[in-house]
């Protein structure tokens, strides 16, 4: 009888079944797909060890649930897996030996908790140590500068037409083999440019991560991310990190962090910035106030995003990190309004994102477009969430997404009641081999 496991289980409060669901979903979060039910912790709690996966991800539910960060296996009853998980915190140490490590890690796809691991509320509570700058000896240049983002442009297209499941080796083996060298011959003037140009290779490898479904590989690219801005003296980059971290916490549910990530996001440049990136910051705190069930400051965000968004003078080119148009803003308001339950109205935005969207943009452009679909549906609106999909349906099958095909598959579920209508018959028949 595993005794250290039920009092567990008892402490939180949970039925067999409900112990089940918790592990299946944070292991979900990694794009881990294990389907436990209650007859296996059954088999638990008289002896049965889990996979290694599976221990991690009852470790880290049962962390949560307990606000317990301490706990590991052995408190579980369970001895330590063969891989075990790291002990250190990602936000110390060497922030260039460990994007090396990370990116080597991704490339190999090494069994270990950055490719099986588990998604950590833990490590959201630390956001850095700020600002600082080195002096160091090397000769890496301006033009290595100009090399690493003319190499994070094409990725990127590579990214918005295909997805994040597409390129992300290429990606890896340039951050380990190319990058990080360069950042340790880093000298003089050179060195925060370059800093800042591998921190945008890092958050283009950790949005890539997230669209695949690796959240664990993700979480570790964003911390990345945040440090080796510090290292360049560049707030907008980690201002950048921290809001895309509360996207990434907001769409596994964790609300309370998406929220308190999108406020560190603002409050890292203080009201002061380009205009467009200030407007998709709020427009972000508008989405996790939402989520955080904070109506009033929901929408008065979002009327606050709008007017930051029209009083911006800078082309939507101009900055990568501030490439928010209208278009942007209509899906932040659909996301927002969808936490607020207004389905109808999300939908309209939704589609107007959807219908803005330039043909580069594959992959957000079907995103979307699924989304829509979801509205209307949840709206009443058979015909026109059918009439998404069958849209969408070539474009489905040139991404490489677990977000779309996360999507796609909750869609499908959620229209099943509605299979004999026609119209959804033949949307689902349409993307059958999809989800």
């Amino acid at each position: 009888m595993n005794r250290a496991l039920a009092a567990l289980i008892e402490q939180a409060g949970w039925t067999h079944a409900d112990t089940a669901r918790h592990v299946n979903a944070v292991a979900a979060e990694t794009g881990e797909r294990i389907h436990y039910d209650r007859s296996a912790v059954g088999h638990w709690l008289t002896g049965t060890i889990p996979r290694p996966e599976a221990v991690y991800a009852a470790v880290e539910a049962f962390r949560r649930r307990l606000s317990r960060p301490d706990l590991g296996p052995a408190q579980l009853g369970w001895p330590d897996p063969a891989v075990a998980p790291p002990a250190d915190d990602p936000w110390r140490g060497d922030p260039v030996a460990r994007l090396a490590t990370l990116g080597k890690d991704d490339l190999l796809n090494r069994r270990t908790v950055l490719t099986v691991g588990t998604f950590t509320l833990a490590a959201l509570s630390a956001r850095g140590g700020g600002i600082r700058s080195r002096a160091q000896s090397g000769r890496a240049g301006a033009g290595d500068v100009a090399r690493v983002r003319a190499a994070t442009a094409s990725f990127a297209d590579l990214d918005d037409q295909y997805g994040g499941g597409h390129a992300r080796a290429a990606v890896a083996a340039y951050l380990s083999w190319e990058v990080t060298p360069l950042l340790h011959e880093a000298s003089g003037r050179t060195r925060p440019d370059l800093f800042s140009a591998a921190a945008e290779l890092s958050y283009l490898a950790a949005y890539m991560a997230m669209d695949a479904g690796a959240n664990a590989l993700a979480q570790r690219y964003y911390i990345s991310t945040v440090r080796l801005a510090d290292e360049a003296g560049d707030l907008l980059l980690r201002a950048t990190a921290l809001r895309s971290m509360a996207v990434q916490a907001a769409e596994l549910g964790h609300d309370g962090e998406a929220l308190a990530l999108a406020d560190a996001a603002a409050s890292a440049l203080g009201g002061h910035g380009p205009g467009r990136t200030l407007a998709w910051i709020t427009g972000m705190r508008a989405e996790a106030h939402a989520g955080a069930g904070t109506r009033w400051d929901a929408l008065n965000l979002l009327r606050r995003t709008e007017t930051q968004l029209e009083r911006a003078d800078s082309p939507p080119e101009s900055e990568w990190t501030g490439n928010y148009r209208r278009e942007s803003l209509e899906h932040q308001i659909g996301l927002t309004l969808t936490r607020l339950g207004d389905h109808a109205t999300a939908a309209r935005h939704f589609a107007a994102s959807m219908n803005g969207r330039r043909p580069i943009e594959r992959r957000t452009r079907t995103l979307i477009g699924l989304r829509a679909a979801h509205a209307f549906l949840r709206a009443g609106d058979l015909e026109r969430a059918a009439g998404m999909v069958l849209g969408l349906r070539d474009d489905v099958r040139l991404i490489a997404s677990a977000r779309v095909r996360d999507e796609l598959s909750r869609l499908r579920a959620e229209w099943q009641p509605y299979r004999a209508s026609p119209v959804i018959a033949e949307a689902d028949r349409a993307v059958a081999d999809r989800s």
